[in-house]
């Protein structure tokens, strides 16, 4: 790269981002970036405002500053192809009775906006995200008779069906197993060298450690470190820093979509 060029555009850009929820201030003056290519892992304690980020970044909830897709304003952003998100198991319902296969058929919506309707190659593209995340056994059974991990690995493999340039996981390893958290590691070491951008909220870095492009820390609602993750412990808090913020109030089940 020459010494003029241009940086790639962040796919996902927040900048002095608040965020009120029942009157309380949950995150302040929160601002973060996540390109092309890159894995930004986003940790801190329980109540940290983790889960109200990535819900704010991909319009869940309300919030005040800048936030922008693709370098297009959140609100006036309409691709949704382009963005893939794995909300938390918690609080998920189906709704009706529904397959596996018709729960990752949902994540191919957003090509289909008018009428709704899966062709072949919708159907195509679930069976191979299925099969990524290791229930390709499963295509059949109802969502609801699966294990709380499998429930969060089709989840995952909804947001992978729709081959995302932008994924944003609020904790996807949550009731995870070790063997397939390193799997949906090696997968998104992939999808990053394929161009995909991801943010992935997490408790600790674990396995998806040597893939990491950076480490984002929140502590009372404000980003306390963004850095290298080699100065993150496993447990995901970052070495000693001078300048604690005041709190911000945590919200008591702050996440369940």
């Amino acid at each position: 790269m020459s010494d003029d060029a241009v940086p790639a555009q962040a796919a996902l850009r927040l900048a002095g981002v608040d965020v009120d929820l029942g009157g309380r201030p949950v995150l302040r003056d929160a601002g973060l970036e996540v390109r092309s290519g890159e894995l930004v892992v986003l940790l801190g304690p329980n109540g940290s405002g983790k889960s109200s980020l990535v819900r704010a970044a991909v319009g869940l909830v309300p919030s005040t500053g800048t936030i922008e897709l693709f370098g297009t304003p959140l609100a006036r952003f309409r691709d949704r192809r382009r963005l893939g998100y794995v909300p938390q198991r918690s609080g998920v319902t189906v709704g009706v009775p529904a397959t596996v296969r018709e729960v990752v058929l949902g994540g191919r919506l957003p090509r289909h906006p008018v009428l709704g309707l899966h062709g072949p190659a919708d159907r195509r593209a679930a069976a191979e995200a299925v099969e990524r995340v290791g229930l390709a056994d499963r295509l059949r059974t109802p969502f609801t008779e699966l294990s709380g991990g499998q429930q969060q690995r089709v989840l995952i493999a909804r947001a992978l069906s729709n081959d995302p340039d932008l994924l944003v996981m609020d904790e996807p390893t949550a009731g995870v197993d070790r063997e397939h958290t390193e799997q949906l590691a090696e997968t998104l070491a992939d999808l990053t060298a394929s161009g995909t951008a991801v943010l992935l909220v997490a408790h600790d870095l674990g396995p998806l450690r040597p893939h990491v492009t950076r480490a984002v820390v929140l502590e009372h609602g404000r980003v306390a470190y963004a850095g290298p993750c080699d100065a993150v412990h496993d447990e995901g808090h970052q070495h000693p820093h001078t300048s604690d913020p005041a709190p911000v109030t945590p919200v008591p089940g702050e996440g369940v979509w």
